[in-house]
């Protein structure tokens, strides 16, 4: 039996002038360093190989020159395509002064032509992309001029349009793993995410390929329990021990953590509680857009403080969090390892999480921005002359049922204070985030409206909800002037009604109570009856219909109410400052058709948001219900007095 062991210049030397080589990894974790460095030594000491092609999905390095970001030497690459180029600086600068070609996909795209490769299919069909910058008429996900090649095509399938995504055979695969034996047979008991290895190492192989493995140790054949066995010997030619050890960090910021890796399991309890400043304001404010019994995504940054808002308010048993690497369940990490989750229910491969994500999964996600425009567009792939990359934001922000954008409303040195439950700007930020048009678009608002999907924009003054007019004020922090600290630093003006006070709970420094407010535990205080008048009386002022639950323990709240009248009632109910989702609108219609069949003599709504009163208008007349909604109370008590 071959023993597979070999060092790593060795491995590296096996590879030639103009390969392919696909590399594993996610941010900061499970990155195959000693494979990157030993690449590296080789074509600094002898110049090859060189003009090799480059594929990753998300960043691998720790954008200071580690990891992928080793290969940045002129003349090592020729050709990228990634769905980061932010975690390798120097080899974005390349791309972006036109030495090298590069293609910046989606990143569950690139995770899933690696199974296409691998069971030799010409490519993938996909509607992740969409009318963004990957989409061929708004440049096909080239990053620069030299690129010429169409790699991605516009498509027609059965009268809808689709994006067909070409696929680039690979000749070497850098993968990694825990334990190995002789063979090859790879373990990955102390990694913290398995991601796309077996897909990679079966992609090269079946292509004619070599397959290198890094692991931490050589174990004794048989000794792998085979389901314990994530790539089996067959499809792997060297493994190499990384050394030293230090080659083989869990990820740059933590040696091991067993939590990450599944050994053990942590008390939450213990976990570190946010400071109460900008980026836990606006995750606390997000927090209150998580859908109980539901699943998310959250991404980096400023998003991944919605993780320990959710500890905090102890709402984590309530929601399933998950990663696009693969993690699921338990409390997702940040820093340096984000993508790993402590007391994780499970970890799957990295293109299966995208098949979910894609299939419409995920009830929502939580995303950075970094800039938004009028029409609602994000961009966080190319701003500020950085080619950062769309990682996998494309694929979950087009899929997720519901979106919530979520950032400082400035950019560079924002500084803030809050005094008695009121915010105050103490230094603007430098750079603005609301701009006429994005750079690039990463998520395309109109795509999002033609979908009725859900989207808002939550900073630490305000918020932003997407409408088919463009961006609209729905929220305002205390203590924030609308045109001194949001219209003054904008670059469009945007829709503005009615907006109203953001929760004064998000700037107090105590427990928010939030769960109950997910729960809706306390939406019975909502109603009062007039019993002289035969008035049902809702006041929904601050309320949201995120899901469907929402609307079903409503509808409850309603009937035990008007049955406790004991006959039927008239009912008015104040939609100002409310919001429903704009998927929701139909059951919400549906519910009350049922309480005017059931329970309602007559009924009549008002608020001041045009865009509630068309959306309204809209779905009761598709049910056959006359609308009866109003821009103020008074034409909403008017209507019912004449109505009984």
């Amino acid at each position: 039996m071959k023993n597979k062991v070999i060092s790593a210049d060795d491995a590296i030397a096996l590879i030639s002038d103009n390969d392919v080589v696909t590399t594993t990894g996610f941010v900061q974790s499970c990155i195959p360093e000693a494979l990157h460095a030993a690449l590296e030594k080789r074509f600094v000491e002898t110049g090859a190989p060189r003009d090799i092609t480059l594929i990753m999905t998300a960043g691998a390095g720790d954008s200071k020159g580690l990891g992928t970001g080793r290969l940045h030497h002129d003349g090592l690459l020729r050709r990228v395509i990634a769905a980061n180029f932010g975690r390798m600086p120097k080899v974005a600068q390349a791309a972006q002064e036109n030495k090298i070609l590069g293609y910046n996909l989606p990143q569950g795209v690139i995770s899933q032509l690696y199974r296409a490769c691998a069971a030799g299919q010409p490519g993938l069909f996909s509607k992740v992309g969409l009318q963004t910058y990957i989409d061929p008429r708004l440049g096909g996900g080239k990053v620069n001029e030299v690129t010429t090649d169409d790699i991605v095509k516009l498509v027609e399938v059965e009268g809808e349009e689709w994006l067909f995504y070409k696929s680039t055979p690979i000749n070497v695969a850098f993968i990694r793993g825990t334990s190995s034996d002789p063979s090859g047979n790879i373990s990955m008991e102390r990694e913290c995410l398995l991601l796309d290895n077996l897909a990679q190492a079966m992609a090269a192989r079946n292509n004619g390929g070599i397959v290198i493995a890094q692991v931490e140790r050589i174990v004794e054949h048989g000794s792998i329990r085979p389901k314990d066995v994530k790539v089996p010997g067959i499809l792997v030619d060297c493994v190499v021990v990384a050394d030293p050890i230090e080659m083989h960090r869990m990820n740059y910021g933590v040696v091991y953590n067993p939590a990450f890796a599944g050994e053990i399991r942590v008390p939450m309890e213990n976990m570190a509680k946010m400071p109460l400043d900008e980026r836990k304001i606006i995750a606390r404010r997000a927090a209150f857009e998580l859908p109980p019994n539901g699943v998310i995504n959250l991404g980096v940054g400023a998003p991944d403080g919605v993780a320990s808002v959710a500890n905090e308010e102890k709402v984590t048993p309530y929601i399933t969090m998950t990663t696009e690497a693969g993690a699921i369940g338990g409390v997702l990490a940040g820093g340096s390892s984000f993508g790993s989750a402590a007391n994780a229910h499970s970890v799957i491969d990295q293109n299966q999480m995208f098949d979910f994500y894609d299939g419409g999964g995920l009830d929502m996600t939580c995303l950075g921005m970094a800039e938004c425009d009028e029409h609602g567009n994000v961009n966080t792939s190319r701003f500020g002359g950085r080619l950062n990359g769309c990682g996998g934001f494309i694929n979950i922000s087009q899929n997720a049922r519901a979106v919530v954008f979520a950032g400082t409303f400035t950019a560079g040195g924002l500084d803030i204070a809050i005094e008695d439950g009121k915010l105050k700007i103490v230094k603007e930020g430098r750079a603005r985030k609301f701009v006429k048009n994005v750079e690039q678009i990463t998520f395309s608002g109109s795509f999002a409206q033609s979908r009725t999907q859900p989207v808002i924009y939550v900073t630490e003054r305000c918020v932003f909800q997407l409408t088919p007019d463009g961006l609209e004020l729905i929220e305002v922090a205390p203590g924030i002037d609308i045109e001194r600290d949001i219209l003054a630093h904008m670059d469009f003006k945007p829709i503005i009604t009615k907006p109203v006070p953001m929760n004064a709970r998000l700037f107090i420094d105590e427990p928010m109570g939030l769960l109950e407010d997910l729960l809706n535990v306390k939406l019975s205080e909502r109603v009062s009856y007039d019993t002289e008048r035969n008035i049902l009386f809702l006041n929904l002022e601050g309320w949201s219909v995120r899901k469907k639950a929402d609307v079903e323990d409503l509808k409850k709240v309603l009937v035990n109410a008007a049955t406790k009248a004991g006959k039927r009632v008239n009912s008015v109910v104040n939609h100002d400052g409310c919001r429903i989702a704009d998927d929701l609108y139909d059951d919400y219609a549906e519910m009350i058709e049922y309480m005017v069949e059931h329970h309602y003599a007559t009924t009549s709504r008002y608020t001041t948001s045009a865009f509630m009163r068309l959306k309204m208008q809209e779905a009761l007349n598709k049910r056959g219900l006359k609308p009866h909604i109003f821009e103020r109370a008074e034409e909403a008590h008017a209507h019912l007095e004449k109505a009984s």
